[in-house]
């Protein structure tokens, strides 16, 4: 029942999910799932203490991506992005806990793997900027729009954790 008063609250005011609702917006692109990393990156974000919304497994079309990634427009990797973003499968993702957006890109890492430090998803399993394994929104705002660019508020599934107790006070 909270759940869906949270629901109906964020979309009438138009506020998103705060606090411990907050949400966020995780991909796994191509090379992430050829190399068999999806259920470590799973594990990490569980480990943590977030809570998973949703999940979806597809191969991506270029017209998607390209409003996904339309911010990026102008930049001379945006095509090749694209292209690359949309030549395999993906794993689609919306995580919910207090600050993961901000929480989530730390855990990511730095765009640049050569920035980012060890311990961090891609310190830890990528090299190339052009192939970082994974996709995070960078503000509420972004985790907001992506969300609803990737799933319909029905397939969002609003649900207590048996363990939430235990994560926050």
């Amino acid at each position: 029942m909270i759940c869906l008063f949270l629901t109906l609250f964020a979309h009438v005011f138009k506020t998103g999910w705060t606090g411990v609702n907050e949400r966020t917006f995780i991909a796994v692109k191509p090379d992430g799932v050829q190399r068999k990393l999806v259920g470590e990156i799973i594990r990490r974000f569980e480990r943590k203490g977030f809570k998973l919304a949703g999940l979806k497994f597809l191969q991506a079309s270029e017209e998607k991506l390209r409003e996904h990634y339309w911010e990026l427009r102008e930049k001379p990797f945006y095509k090749g992005l694209v292209k690359y973003m949309s030549s395999g499968p993906i794993v689609a993702m919306v995580w919910q806990g207090l600050d993961v957006v901000k929480t989530s890109r730390k855990m990511l890492g730095e765009t640049n793997p050569a920035d980012s430090l060890p311990g961090t998803i891609r310190g830890d399993y990528s090299v190339e900027v052009g192939r970082n394994i994974v996709h995070g929104s960078d503000s509420v705002e972004s985790a907001q729009r992506e969300i609803s660019l990737w799933f319909k508020e029905h397939e969002l599934v609003c649900w207590e954790e048996s363990t939430e107790h235990w994560i926050y006070e």
